[in-house]
């Protein structure tokens, strides 16, 4: 689903990524794991078009993506969340549900002035579209909710569903458990799990809860000073000297 062929990210004289290569199956959940500043928010901002990487490709669905701009990559397919949650405060959940939906929008905008039917036939199927989402994600109770006014957990799953919203292959999650709970943590674990089957998704995410980390990805890169120091399926990592060096410690699974 996605490739990452000797991929560098400088800022200035700051390597942030340095010759990082990945191969992500379809299918699958995988994640990225390493200390804050190894560079993995800069890795997934590149995957997404948020950066264009100095040098190196990438590669999504057999197309290469790299510097296409992030409403691009969305429309061929991929969507994330953000390590800081960024929903629109003061829209509803709904309304911040429909958001995603418009990148499939067909209907020109001049027709939304006008109201004309086939812009209202499209608006109502984005409305319950999007209803149906918030559903799938328990998020009933909160549908006509200022986003703002939600808890915590419930703004993480609410940014999911948008996500969800523009029809993603390829789901990004960056620090999805971030703040959450232990129970919490492990609603999110079985959430992502049911949604991979759900919706037919690749899963990529960044997470330092390992009990979640541990819990759902089949295959794990760790990375420390924008490098890869390891690669494997949980119980490699889980046993990997370099790994618990830089980033487990001892005793931590």
């Amino acid at each position: 689903m996605l490739i990452m062929d000797s991929v560098i990210m400088r800022f200035g004289g700051v390597t942030a990524v340095n010759d990082l290569s990945l191969r992500i199956p379809r299918g699958s959940i995988t994640g990225i794991i390493g200390p804050n500043g190894a560079g993995k928010t800069t890795a997934f901002n590149i995957i997404s078009g948020f950066y264009r990487p100095t040098e190196g490709a990438v590669i999504f669905d057999g197309r290469e993506v790299t510097g296409k701009a992030p409403h691009e990559i969305c429309r061929a397919g991929m969507a994330r969340t953000f390590q800081n949650i960024r929903l629109s405060q003061s829209m509803t959940a709904l309304e911040n549900v429909m958001v995603g939906c418009h990148v499939r929008r067909t209907c020109p905008w001049w027709m939304a002035p006008l109201g004309l039917p086939p812009f209202r036939r499209e608006e109502e199927a984005m409305q319950e579209k999007s209803r149906q989402l918030i559903h799938d994600l328990d998020l009933d109770t909160y549908m006509n909710e200022p986003a703002g006014s939600l808890p915590y957990g419930a703004q993480r799953r609410l940014e999911i569903a948008r996500a969800l919203a523009t029809e993603p292959k390829f789901l990004l999650l960056d620090e999805p458990a971030a703040g959450m709970n232990p129970q919490e943590s492990m609603d999110l674990l079985r959430l992502i799990l049911n949604l991979r089957e759900r919706y037919a998704l690749t899963i990529l995410l960044i997470e330092h809860d390992m009990k979640v980390v541990m819990g759902v990805c089949q295959y794990i890169w760790v990375m420390e000073y924008g490098a890869l120091i390891a690669e494997g399926d949980p119980d490699a990592i889980r046993s990997n000297p370099d790994v618990i060096k830089a980033y487990l410690g001892d005793g931590v699974l």
